[in-house]
């Protein structure tokens, strides 16, 4: 007990608290689906180009508190014609704590994605198998190599 006195009063900094991370909730703000071949009556065994495409935001909502989107559009086209679109906007309301400043940004936009990407995949998947189609297995996703890549078209962009 002597010690810890000794040792608060010396001067010494305290050791600082480890980053956390809590996932508060995970939530689709929007969803849509649309079968365009059963629209257009495609028939016929039908093997579409799938096109993904996946963007991100964050947005501060309260000390600490951060919401994630990861916003993911996938069109398959077949030839000329389409023949679905799915369109979903899922995001996750995270704490974020004792997390330097300059490591927030890359943080929310490499780590937390990374988290609800595995809930995506099997909506995407559910939703596409729920609309007519195979089931769609939509591949791992390296959020860093976005990250750089975006960082990167910043840069070239302001030049």
């Amino acid at each position: 007990m002597a010690d810890e006195t000794a040792t608060e009063n010396s001067g010494a900094e305290a050791p600082q608290a480890a980053p956390s991370m809590k996932i508060v909730n995970q939530y689709i703000r929007d969803l849509s689906f649309e079968n365009i071949a059963a629209q257009k009556n495609l028939g016929g065994e039908i093997r579409p180009e799938i096109n993904v495409q996946v963007n991100l935001d964050a947005q501060k909502k309260g000390e600490n508190q951060f919401e994630v989107a990861l916003k993911l559009t996938v069109n398959a086209e077949s030839g000329e014609d389409s023949v679905f679109v799915l369109e979903l906007d899922y995001a996750g309301l995270f704490v974020i704590e004792n997390l330097p400043e300059e490591q927030l940004h890359p943080y929310l936009m490499i780590e937390c994605p990374r988290m609800m990407f595995p809930f995506v995949r099997q909506l995407a998947r559910n939703i596409t198998a729920d609309g007519g189609f195979p089931p769609l297995n939509i591949d791992n996703i390296d959020f860093m190599a976005l990250y750089r890549a975006e960082l990167q078209r910043r840069a070239a962009a302001s030049n």
